[in-house]
């Protein structure tokens, strides 16, 4: 998202004084990286939580569509960029089809009238449907090997992709670096405060010196993953009142095993289980990181207070608040289903992961099948009248002023970085956007109106004059 934004600014404003500022020794190490995540480039063209059933057995596809939109934002910003000579190449993303695979009559049945709603519209005409056990299996024959017989359906749109998001992020910040912008790793804001003319002053720590600087600046996007929230709350911004975060460590199983990487060449998405969160959606991916070829299944969701990766144990405790208690409190009496599936997860073993795997590939070997550690989820818990509420997404919080934003929350995240930081850019800098749009548009042809006229921050005087 930061990188995203950065090279958005940079080619609206080239004369602009711009300061990337990375915590760690190297960019792209925490959610970026592709071990962090799962890759895939989210266009709602397999995933079932953007595709709600209504009480009456329609079909909701408006969330789906809208994913696929901002999406394409983000594919067509990275083909400006290829076209312009300012990203190496197109080695960050590999075309794999995304595939949907249900068992059971009800989600056969649940299945075709998605791919019946979808196909219907214009993104997602490609998209195939089959019950046919013999079409699955020349699709995907690792799933269908060894398996029982019974009622399996699939879909399939071979217009997805798989993303290495760190090394798009790393390619970004390359050119940004050669474009003139400033790019300090180590470093380590500690605090932000108003200064006297209404900018922000960034306490500015050196990791390995301990040094510390003071930086100066008219506008500040705070897009440090799990960390953000920490340091908006330290903002003081009214905005962030009420917020609280909820962690959640993440792990797959994976396989390099050249002989079972060749037989799958998709991203195969299922069902979650009757009472699991949406984030627990188990995936068989091919992925493609590094030059390297491997499997990815998950996710299995664990616990830890951190909210980074490379973070501490006492994120969570720092991030409660007198504003933002009842809030996480109320969240945890609404959703004792996730606590129960969180420690279901936590206390699985092997032999439980394995079996789940299964599920998806029942011939797996635990030989094959190595557990990695994924990056850390910080799920948003927003506040609303009467307590708060757990999203799923990802929420953009901005200062009333426009000084001043960040980002929370979690997929479909990178997926649609072009599209949240034009909104980004619609709510904090409402005056500049009719002169942008012209050169948004040009590196991002299916922009729409809606997309790059965002409402302008309220005018709230006690927000804009905060101390």
């Amino acid at each position: 998202m930061s990188a995203t934004l950065a090279t958005l600014l940079s080619e609206l404003e080239p004369t602009w004084s711009i300061e990337v500022i990375e915590r760690l020794d190297a960019v792209a190490r925490e959610s970026s990286d592709a071990w962090n995540n799962a890759g895939t480039g989210h266009a709602a063209l397999c995933e079932l939580n953007y595709t709600p059933e209504g009480p009456d057995g329609s079909i909701d596809i408006a969330k789906a569509v809208r994913i696929n939109e901002q999406f394409s934002l983000s594919t067509e910003l990275w083909d400006h960029l290829i076209a312009q000579g300012r990203l190496p190449g197109d080695d960050f993303r590999t075309p794999v089809p995304h595939m949907t695979f249900v068992q059971g009559e009800r989600d056969v049945d649940y299945l075709r009238r998605r791919h019946a709603a979808l196909s219907a519209h214009p993104r997602f005409a490609a998209m195939e449907f089959s019950d046919d056990p013999a079409t699955i299996a020349e699709w995907v024959p690792l799933i269908m090997a060894g398996r029982e017989p019974g009622p399996v359906a699939a879909t399939r749109a071979p217009d997805g992709f798989d993303v290495d998001f760190g090394a798009l992020t790393r390619h970004l910040l390359d050119d940004l670096g050669d474009r003139g912008t400033t790019i300090r790793t180590g470093q380590e804001v500690r605090d932000l405060r108003r200064g006297p003319d209404g900018g922000w002053q960034l306490l500015i720590q050196d990791r390995s010196s301990g040094r510390s600087r003071v930086l100066n600046a008219r506008f500040v996007f705070v897009g440090a993953g799990g960390g953000a929230l920490r340091l908006l709350q330290r903002s003081g911004i009214r905005e962030i009142r009420g917020y609280g975060g909820f962690p959640i460590a993440g792990q797959f199983l994976r396989t390099r095993n050249p002989s079972l990487v060749a037989e799958h060449r998709a991203k195969v998405y299922g069902k979650a289980a009757v009472g699991s969160p949406p984030m627990s959606v188990p995936h068989l991916d091919a992925r493609a990181v590094g030059g390297g070829q491997a499997l990815l299944f998950g996710p299995y969701a664990g616990w830890s207070m951190k909210f980074l990766k490379h973070g501490s144990w006492g994120d969570l405790l720092r991030t409660i608040r007198p504003d933002n208690v009842w809030p996480m409190v109320s969240v945890g009496l609404k959703n004792v289903g996730l606590l129960r599936y969180l420690i279901t997860e936590v206390l699985a073993g092997r032999a439980q992961r394995m079996a789940s795997l299964r599920e998806y590939l029942p011939d797996a070997a635990d030989a094959d099948w190595e557990l990695i550690t994924a990056g850390q989820r910080v799920q948003v818990i927003k506040p609303v009248r009467g307590g708060g509420v757990l999203e799923f997404g990802t929420e953009l919080v901005t200062a009333a002023d426009g000084s001043i934003a960040g980002l929370l929350g979690a997929s479909p995240g990178a997926s649609t970085a072009a599209s949240a930081m034009v909104d980004l850019l619609g709510r904090c800098f409402p005056a500049r956007m009719a002169g942008w749009q012209p050169r948004l548009r040009a590196m991002m042809p299916s922009l729409t109106d809606e997309d790059a006229d965002a409402d302008a921050p309220s005018e709230d005087p006690d927000l804009v004059d905060q101390p």
